[in-house]
């Protein structure tokens, strides 16, 4: 049987891109509306750039199939506030390098070491909201907890110098997926400020004697492909990764679920009846198993629905280096690629557009997840996330009953991750 011909690749019409960049960034259904008229595969223009997007299981496996086809790619904005060393910015052998370099920092001896200062923190912030005389924003108290843990835990980063890189990297990061044009004053121009002190605190950081704290000892003497090591420089952009890779994606991940779990009792109540069965805080030495998929199914198939509903990042995208077919479409060499990973979580039939955690523990579910990307790029922060998260759910619910307080906005604001837009405003119930 002969080959079916590849169709061409639809495409919106767009010329500058002016219109769709407004909708991309102001519309969470930017890409579903777009699918449902013109396929799997179609090609825009986002400010001049030409944006192929695809969904669903074939199209993805189509172009993750294919590694030596493809190569990573990010936004201008991204590329410019994470520089030119950072492995995010690199493919080939001179990625493979650094990110093996950085992955120390993320194995599993590197977690069991961090695992008592997690718990620590659940700890700290679950008194904190017991002794709370007014609602607090979950949500942010999440996004602090979350850097945190990269920034204490694996930096050995305390006090003001934790504090005062927070305030810079938080300026930072609202300007990643921005319009890079650095007028005074605009949050992209805001934001190679921020950069150009955050890289300063971490040069101090790499600077001082290796003394125990944190897992820097971890990348001591990291070596590059020829066995040449790694420059200050390259290891500071590294870091300046490392933190985006283990703060935002958790940050983002760990208010959703919260949001999730208070505004669904139900849903609720099903997981505290697995949570009271557990161990809290869980032995050191089992710290990172003791909620695990076999130990803590609930809590697992919970973590799963909400990445589907809310992943961290809306995609992930790759370049063509060849012609490619991907889904029956023929996609040029060259093209931008993003695996739209929010519309694809929903792309299918049944009750996909609601939080229904208890089908992921159902036979025959065959929903895939690429919440953290996939493959060689995977992201590097993702076995920490999980871990966060796990130890952040358990140690909260075991200690506490939360309460949302009414008449608040709990839609989400999607850029740079998705989070409430009143903060998630909660209150300790007696």
């Amino acid at each position: 049987m002969a080959e079916s011909v590849p169709r061409p690749l639809p495409t919106t019409g767009a010329l500058s891109g002016a219109l769709e960049a407004m909708a991309f960034f102001r519309d969470p259904a930017f890409a579903k509306s777009r699918f449902e008229r013109h396929g799997n595969v179609f090609e825009t223009s986002l400010l001049g750039q030409p944006m192929v997007f695809i969904q669903g299981g074939q199209a993805i496996g189509d172009l993750l199939s294919q590694p030596d086809a493809i190569e990573g790619w990010w936004p201008q904005s991204v590329q410019q506030l994470l520089g030119s060393h950072s492995l995010a910015n690199r493919n080939g052998a001179s990625h493979r390098a650094r990110r093996r370099v950085v992955a120390q920092l993320f194995s599993a001896s590197a977690l069991q070491r961090y695992s008592p200062g997690i718990i620590n923190m659940v700890e700290d912030l679950a008194d904190e909201l017991q002794a709370a005389k007014s609602p607090l924003p979950l949500a942010e108290r999440m996004r602090r907890f979350a850097f945190s843990v990269i920034a204490s835990t694996v930096l050995g980063l305390e006090g003001d110098d934790r504090d005062e890189l927070f305030f810079d990297f938080e300026i930072w990061t609202r300007a990643l997926f921005s319009i890079p044009i650095a007028l005074p004053g605009s949050p992209f121009a805001k934001a190679l400020k921020a950069r150009k002190r955050l890289l300063e605190k971490l040069r101090q950081v790499l600077s001082q004697p290796v003394n125990g704290k944190g897992g820097l000892d971890l990348l001591a003497g990291g070596l590059d492909e020829a066995g040449i090591p790694l420059t200050d420089e390259d290891l500071v952009e590294q870091l300046l990764l490392l933190l985006f890779a283990g703060y935002e994606t958790t940050a983002s991940a760990l208010s959703c679920l919260m949001r999730e779990l208070l505004l669904n009792p139900p849903v609720e109540t099903w997981l505290r009846e697995e949570i009271e069965g557990l161990c809290w805080p869980p032995a050191p030495e089992l710290a990172t198993i003791a909620y695990d998929p076999n130990n803590a199914p609930k809590l697992d198939a919970i973590v799963s629905e909400v990445m589907r509903l809310t992943p961290p990042v809306g995609g992930f995208f790759r370049r063509t280096k060849r012609p490619l077919v991907i889904d029956g479409v023929a996609v040029p060499e060259n093209r931008v690629v993003q695996v739209a990973l929010a519309a694809s979580n929903r792309h299918g039939t049944g009750d996909l557009e609601t939080f229904r955690p208890q089908r992921h523990l159902e036979d025959g579910c065959s929903v895939t997840l690429m919440p953290f990307g996939d493959g060689e790029r995977v992201c590097l922060g993702k076995s920490l996330a999980e871990l966060e998260i796990r130890l952040m759910v358990v140690g909260l619910f075991r200690k506490l009953r939360l309460g949302v307080i009414p008449d608040q906005d709990f839609t989400l604001q999607q850029l740079p991750s998705p989070t409430p837009r009143d903060g998630l405003l909660v209150k300790v119930q007696d």
